[in-house]
């Protein structure tokens, strides 16, 4: 069967109030994002708190399926087909032939599961269940109703149109992209921070990104592998304004001047002013780090604690009690983990102590930090003036 309009479910923001417009207009705008390079002319309304997408002419049906299944706030994507409202009798006609066309193999179950929106329409939710299913049980005797656990829920909604549809495509949930500010995300090559960016964007955060390079310890495919992976994430979140920012000489001055098993968090704790200078530069309402308690020396409560000391914006954390493979999961369903296990150092495994640190006292570390005061405002102000920038879309 060809259809030509899907109706959008959406899950938390049909219990807003008086604001629900904006959520609903936000979840609009990033369909037709989502539907922009896919062949075919889309139309995207609203209608008595339903999103509709209809499609003109001939379009890629698979594609738009999985443009419509990126977009955070659907719940559903429903393959509809729209009556016009004729009469009951057609109604029935049109019911039976869906069905027919549907569902080839007769021998199975199913339950009509009507709603009214149109309070004016003659018969009630329970009349159109019971003489559908009567008119579906006439044209093929083989098939069974069963109420509980239905191999076929047949919907019917009852609206200015009557649209009818018995598949329900999960979408991802979550809220529209842009409806809750933005934040700024340190973007590694690693497995953790693409998947803590998809998350806190699955929230209705936008996102940006910094990234450390540190050339020539870090190879220009380190860089471009950072690069894929912000592409990788847009396709959830939108276009990424990315910062790439060369670390090289705050890390070697780093390294000349504190105590070798301080390195890695004294170096975090450089990285977290960077991105924060970045994020309120660009409005952003906080950082987002792929941090997860106890996986590695940097990532303990002590450790933790320390490298927040120097934010004054809020860290958002959202793989913070995930183990590896929960994290290892979301990163294979959202396409990062191949690109994230590509062999490129990146600036935070090439000054490694052979033992860090793994409860920092904060008193010590900033005593260190001491040892860097000759240098490391101008260190600092260089690599913020010689970032480079790009905007990375999927």
């Amino acid at each position: 069967m060809k259809f030509q309009s899907f109706l959008i479910k959406y899950g938390e923001i049909g219990i807003k109030g008086k604001n629900r417009y904006i959520f609903e207009d936000a979840l609009m705008r990033q369909i037709r994002f989502a539907l922009k390079d896919v062949d075919g002319i889309f139309n995207v309304h609203k209608s008595q708190g339903r999103v509709y997408v209809d499609c003109e002419g001939d379009f890629d049906y698979d594609e738009a399926v999985a443009g419509l299944k990126r977009v955070f706030g659907i719940v559903g994507i429903c393959p509809v087909i729209p009556v016009e409202d004729k009469g009951f009798e057609e109604l029935k006609k049109v019911v039976v032939n869906y069905m027919d066309e549907m569902y080839p193999d007769k021998n199975t179950t199913f339950k009509v599961e009507a709603r009214r929106g149109k309070k004016s329409y003659p018969k009630n939710s329970m009349e159109i269940n019971c003489e559908i299913g009567e008119a579906i049980l006439e044209a093929f005797p083989e098939i069974k109703v069963d109420v509980h656990k239905p191999a076929i829920k047949l919907n019917i909604e009852v609206r200015e149109e009557i649209y009818i549809y018995s598949e329900i495509i999960p979408g991802l949930g979550g809220m529209p992209v842009g409806t809750n500010g933005k934040a700024m995300l340190l973007l590694s090559g690693g497995i953790d921070s693409p998947v803590a960016g998809y998350m806190i964007s699955k929230r209705g955060v936008g996102l940006e990104a910094t990234y450390f390079h540190a050339p020539p310890y870090t190879s220009e495919r380190a860089k471009q592998k950072v690069i894929d992976l912000a592409k990788l994430v847009s396709k959830y979140s939108g276009p990424i304004k990315l910062n790439i920012v060369n670390f090289t000489d705050i890390q070697l001055y780093i390294y000349d001047k504190c105590p070798h098993d301080e390195l890695t968090i004294i170096m975090r704790r450089y990285m977290m002013k960077i991105a924060e200078h970045f994020a309120k530069e660009s409005g952003c309402l906080g950082l987002i780090t792929g941090e997860s308690i106890g996986q590695v020396a940097s990532q303990t409560m002590q450790s933790l604690m320390a490298t927040n000391d120097v934010c004054t914006l809020p860290v958002y954390r959202p793989v913070i009690g995930f183990d590896k493979q929960e994290i290892v999961d979301i990163a294979e369903k959202i396409d990062t983990y191949e690109t994230s296990i590509l062999p490129f150092e990146d600036c935070c495994t090439i000054f490694v102590a052979k033992h860090p640190v793994t409860k920092p006292n904060l008193n010590i570390i900033r005593r260190s930090e001491e040892n860097l005061t000759e240098k490391i405002d101008e260190l600092f102000e260089q690599a913020i003036q010689t970032v480079e920038t790009i905007v990375v879309k999927p």
